[in-house]
């Protein structure tokens, strides 16, 4: 019994993963991996562009972010469980941005999967977010993140070479803005 548990819990998959790469590639990006390429523009938005350590127009890749660390929450301006957490990731970026030992260090952005320019800047006013979003509407970035459900968030730690390391990738493990912090310090090394 154990053995034909293990074959079908282990074997399978791997075996699929290797006769169908596909399938492999349509993975979250898992701790200890690297984030895929992921192309933004560049926010219209001065302040926004600021925050991001950015200049200019066109498009980035989240690694040029300045700072060390970068927390990326997919989310759907339609899901109940997003809106529900979006005052608390409000807390977040504001409990970052008054520690000075933090402010240049950690920075927040959200890609709305499915959701257009006009959904994204609905939801970040009616929330009053104070971090840039981001629309995905044709779920590219949701696609090359392994078709995530939301709110999922992926950590990076961006290392010395400039390769963004993933530290944390979980869906839902928002509860509570200072608990997170705290999970995300400890993930990236950061203190």
């Amino acid at each position: 019994m154990k053995k034909s548990l293990v074959f079908f819990v282990v074997v399978v998959p791997l075996f699929l993963m290797i006769c169908h790469p596909t399938l492999a590639a349509n993975l979250p990006p898992s701790r200890g991996g690297v984030l895929p390429m992921i192309t933004l523009p560049v926010p219209e938005d001065p302040n926004e562009k600021e925050y991001l350590g950015l200049s200019g127009g066109g498009f980035f890749r989240i690694p040029q972010i300045k700072a060390r660390v970068v927390i990326i929450e997919i989310f759907s301006m339609y899901y109940p469980k997003c809106q529900k957490i979006a005052p608390g990731m409000d807390d977040l970026y504001y409990l970052i941005e008054s520690d000075p030992d933090l402010r240049n260090k950690i920075k927040l952005i959200g890609i709305g999967a499915g959701d257009s320019r006009y959904e994204v800047d609905v939801f970040q006013k009616t929330f009053n977010t104070p971090f840039p979003l981001f629309p995905d509407n044709d779920f590219t970035i949701h696609k090359a993140l392994g078709d995530v459900r939301s709110p999922y968030f992926i950590v990076i730690k961006i290392n010395q070479e400039g390769t963004p390391e993933v530290v944390h990738s979980e869906l839902d493990s928002f509860n509570e803005a200072r608990a997170f912090l705290e999970l995300i310090i400890n993930a990236s090394g950061l203190k």
